[in-house]
């Protein structure tokens, strides 16, 4: 109930308690909140009161409302990204040609811990001039063609990722991988260059936060109060490890739906 001595507001004391639930498992993902009228009856707090309580939660991302249907608990599955393996286990995969054909599979599919049945892509192909923080991050002088791709990445038909990616054009045109129909490809970036005679040798990602644009929060249905991770991405490949072939800016991640795991070895 409200504690009336309390300096915290109503709303705010309604919101801690359900919140509670929901962050203790009590109401699990999916569950369906009480109404407006329902928790006016149970804490004994006005109608603005009530929804004060719900726009306070939505902001947090804990829940999600529709008109007409009510409120109810986000899911809050975390996909981990694992730094230090996701693209060693694509290189490993790619030396392993000549044995039998694993299932496929991404370093995406394996962070979501999906098959590859329940993975797509929705992708969009053009060629275009590098914009200059592109053509720096690739050597190129500004300007120089690229072919850039769109992706939205869907696990089981929800979307959780989008990036644009950058290939020079003069290494890609003209092969499989500059057709949009060959894509989702097993393996990803690191086995389509593969394919080119190209081995990536380093892959240098930089992460940010930042609140998510409005066409973010449109595709990947982004409740309000959630910032994105953006990941800028590099591939190099060359002995040296100083030639880059790829450059993804930016991949971009709802916070609320990622764990980026990091392990440094000292020894």
């Amino acid at each position: 109930m409200i504690d009336p001595t309390s300096d915290r507001p109503a709303y705010q004391q309604v919101a801690d308690e359900l919140r509670r639930r929901i962050l203790s498992g009590e109401a699990p993902p999916g569950t369906r909140l009480p109404s407006e009228s329902e928790l006016m009856r149970e804490f004994g707090i006005s109608r603005t009161t009530a929804r004060l309580t719900y726009n306070v939660l939505r902001a947090e991302g804990l829940i999600d409302t529709a008109r007409g249907k009510g409120a109810f608990v986000r899911d809050r599955r975390s996909a981990r990204r694992v730094a230090s393996d996701r693209y060693r286990r694509e290189v490993l995969q790619i030396r392993k040609q000549g044995e039998p054909t694993p299932p496929p599979e991404t370093s995406f599919t394996r962070d979501q811990g999906i098959s590859w049945s329940q993975y797509r892509l929705d992708k969009e192909f053009h060629e275009v001039p590098a914009p200059d923080h592109v053509a720096e991050l690739l050597n190129l002088e500004p300007g120089t063609p690229v072919l850039a791709r769109h992706f939205v990445f869907y696990a089981e038909d929800q979307p959780q990722q989008m990036s644009v990616s950058y290939y020079p054009l003069d290494l890609v045109r003209g092969t499989p991988v500059a057709d949009p129909n060959n894509e989702p490809w097993p393996g990803g970036n690191i086995a389509q260059l593969a394919t080119l005679g190209i081995t990536v040798t380093r892959v240098e990602e930089s992460v940010r936060a930042r609140m998510p644009l409005p066409e973010e929060k449109r595709t990947l249905r982004i409740p309000p109060g959630v910032p994105v991770l953006t990941i800028t991405r590099r591939m190099l490949a060359g002995p040296n490890k100083d030639r880059p072939v790829e450059v993804a800016a930016d991949i971009v991640i709802p916070a609320d739906r990622v764990v980026l795991d990091y392990t440094i070895d000292l020894d």
